[in-house]
């Protein structure tokens, strides 16, 4: 991967609708091989997709909480079945299986505090599986992936 390539992944890690006539131009290609080289980066599983950029609060998850759980056995078969339940929680935005402790991160959006705490209670908490469970609330966003 050169500096183009680069170039390219930037551009449309940005703008994943940008036309190709204006990515060559802005990379300094025609663009014949700067098509030759989004698919080549496709082909090889650099670019992986292209997705839209959504607003939490429109569609009801604006409320975002970072959850940090610990699970009371660590069995196979507990902890497959727990990723299971919450992988299918439209509630859950992220979902992480940690080493050392916590056990997992998850990152959790709804509509607001009430939903959350009806979420907490009744979805995680009531989890057999879980044993602790710890709440961050964000201050403000500094940086957010992209």
């Amino acid at each position: 991967m050169d500096s183009i390539d680069r170039a390219i992944i930037d551009l449309l890690h940005w703008d994943g609708r940008m036309s190709n006539q204006e990515l060559a131009e802005r990379v300094g290609l025609t663009p014949a091989p700067c098509l030759r080289r989004v698919r080549r980066l496709e082909a090889d599983g650099v670019i992986t997709g292209y997705g839209a950029m959504l607003d939490p609060a429109a569609l009801g998850r604006g409320f975002e909480v970072i959850v940090y759980a610990d699970l009371v056995a660590k069995d196979l078969a507990t902890v497959e079945a727990f990723e299971a339940r919450l992988a299918g929680m439209p509630e859950v935005l992220e979902l992480r299986r940690m080493f050392g402790i916590p056990d997992y991160f998850i990152r959790v959006g709804v509509a607001d505090l009430g939903a959350y705490e009806r979420w907490l209670t009744a979805r995680l908490m009531g989890d057999p599986a879980i044993s602790r469970v710890d709440s961050r609330l964000t201050m403000k966003v500094l940086k957010a992936v992209r």
